[in-house]
């Protein structure tokens, strides 16, 4: 079983000094376990940015919530996820610092004048001193949703304490309780989620999550969220190890609102969204797509999503046909339909070269040059994005000269025929252009063409065997791919269990998803039940872990020391 504790506290000069143990699994010397016995790692995990945010709205509201501009670092994209990369994340000392200053920021904002009437629900007996009792009433409920478990009665003394020193020597009750929060919020328990274990009862020698690590591995993969009040009463009473309690709890998960929140965070990592955060097209190439637009083209796929996904609970694959789909104002004059104030629902017609995700300005743009469309970069994406096929990095100094000789050449088509000449690119050409280059009758911004440089494009190909002659037979080929509903088990299980899989250990695992998400028609509700009612997604193979005890103090630099 893993505990986190603090140290050492310290109250000088109305200036708080504590000591916390940052855990980081190392990885190695990893049990095997027999595919009978499925199960997932121990991983510690670090929040996210937005969960950050996320947790810090869910228990104080979006008032407190909307002006952090989170100090996590970003993450790494490790087999296709960012959430992934999160279990091989570490915070340097100077983000703890950052970090400190935006847990004091939102403690501050909680203790104001304009919140503590309603986010703290006791009056204490003397605003210029401590009130114990006070402080225990907010400390005890805020602590639980922020650590993610009952906290216990030394933590909560320890932290009472804290308000009381504070509050006595700074002459204010406020002051002592937002410092105490403060502790909270810097606390590795807040920052990482952590895949505590315990024995497993009901098999000897093996271990499980313990509920409250069980009620945070399924909140933040349901909803990228913090477990609320219900889920984390449930792990107190013990009945998310009961196969009734857990599946009462997981159908609850799926019907609430919050599901929106947490599919919409996993598909934006999924379809690698974040690049739209750096991503612009050249104003002179196209004057018309601006920032807004671009935000608009990832905010408009996303609603495609969850309106098929979970609004209208339908076959996965049919989002790469379907007609389907929003409109706004800013996308009105890239796609050429009639402007509309807003978002309202919108299906292209039968005549329109618009079916499914990859005619979407997000995919066509997010994958193309600022200045121009790119077949290699669309075929990769395709293949790795959505299909889960790894395609090798370029060659470093790959040679231009046959392109560079050749003169003007008018298509994409003809420019890489022959950059495919050069033997050291041929192979991996072959894997992405055939089907990136079906995309060709959209330009770099995803405008629609029929020609380029005075030329028909010939947008003919094939995708693994199924060949085609127009972009409907390549949405068509993608929808039909055996690797696409794979691929979504894959990253799913991946997101759910906080890291990369291992296909020593759960081939056998993604292959059940796999053949249930089959036979349940490819709805996305019926795989997360599938995911978090398994065995692997609560049963862990534990492994060692490494730490770093690290110094923080209030407006002093912070010292890192390694745990000998």
């Amino acid at each position: 079983m893993m505990l986190i504790k603090f140290f050492k506290v310290i109250i000088s000069n109305g200036r708080l000094t504590f000591l916390v143990l940052v855990i980081l699994f190392s990885g190695c010397s990893q049990k095997f376990i027999e595919p009978e016995e499925s199960s997932s790692p121990a991983r510690a995990r670090l929040l996210s940015a937005q969960q950050y945010i996320n947790t810090i709205a869910y228990v104080f509201g979006e008032d407190i919530s909307a002006s952090i501009i989170s100090p996590l670092p970003p993450l790494i994209r490790t087999d296709g996820l960012l959430a992934s990369g999160a279990s091989v994340a570490g915070i340097t000392s100077d983000q703890v610092q950052q970090l400190q200053q935006v847990a004091s920021s939102v403690a501050k904002k909680v203790v104001d004048e304009g919140h503590r009437h309603f986010l703290i629900p006791c009056v204490p007996a003397d605003l210029s001193q401590s009130d114990d009792s006070c402080a225990t009433i907010f400390l005890r409920k805020t602590a639980r949703l922020l650590y993610r478990r009952t906290i216990d009665e030394d933590d909560l003394e320890s932290l009472v304490t804290i308000a009381a020193a504070a509050a006595n020597q700074m002459g204010d009750f406020y002051i002592g309780l937002g410092i105490a929060l403060e502790s909270i919020l810097i606390s590795p328990e807040v920052l990482f989620i952590i895949d505590s274990t315990e024995p497993d009862p009901d098999n000897l020698g093996q271990e499980r999550l313990d509920s409250y690590a069980l009620a945070s591995r399924l909140s933040f993969f349901l909803w990228n969220s913090p477990p609320d009040d219900l889920l984390l009463t449930a792990a107190e009473n013990g009945d998310l190890h009961t196969q009734q309690g857990l599946r009462n709890a997981v159908n609850r998960m799926l019907k609430s609102s919050r599901l929106e929140t947490g599919m919409r965070a996993f598909f934006d990592d999924m379809l690698a969204f974040n690049e739209f955060e750096s991503l612009a097209k050249d104003p002179v190439a196209y004057p018309m797509v601006t920032g807004a637009t671009l935000a608009d083209a990832r905010e408009q796929t996303l609603r495609t999503i969850v309106d098929h996904l979970l609004d209208r609970d339908l076959d996965y694959r049919d989002l790469f046909t379907t007609r389907d789909t929003f409109m706004s104002m800013n996308l009105g004059s890239v796609y050429g339909v009639p402007v509309v104030d807003g978002w309202q629902p919108y299906s292209f017609p039968e005549n329109s070269p618009r079916q499914g995700l990859l005619t979407h300005v997000s995919f066509l743009a997010a994958h193309s040059h600022a200045v121009r469309s790119s077949p290699t970069l669309r075929g990769r994406a395709l293949r790795e994005l959505l299909l889960c096929q790894k395609v090798p990095d370029a060659p470093p100094n790959v040679d231009f000269s046959a392109i560079e000789d050749a003169g003007d050449v008018p298509t994409a088509r003809e420019r890489l025929m022959i950059h495919s000449t050069t033997p050291s690119c041929a192979g991996c050409h072959l894997i992405t252009d055939p089907m990136g280059l079906s995309l060709e009758n959209f330009d770099g911004a995803g405008f629609y063409r029929e020609m380029e440089n005075g030329v028909t494009l010939d947008i003919s190909g094939e995708l693994d065997g199924s060949f085609y002659n127009d972009l409907k037979g390549l949405t068509t080929a993608m929808r039909n791919h055996p690797k696409l509903s794979y691929c979504l088990v894959k990253r799913l299980y991946a997101y759910g269990t906080g890291g990369a899989v291992s296909l020593r250990y759960d081939r056998d695992i993604l292959a059940y998803f796999e053949e249930g998400f089959v036979k349940q028609g490819y709805k996305l509700t019926s795989l997360l039940s599938d995911i978090a009612l398994s065995r692997a997604f609560s049963k862990v193979r534990t492994e060692p872990f490494s730490g770093s005890l690290i110094s923080v103090t209030s407006d002093l630099p912070v010292k890192l020391e390694t745990i000998p």
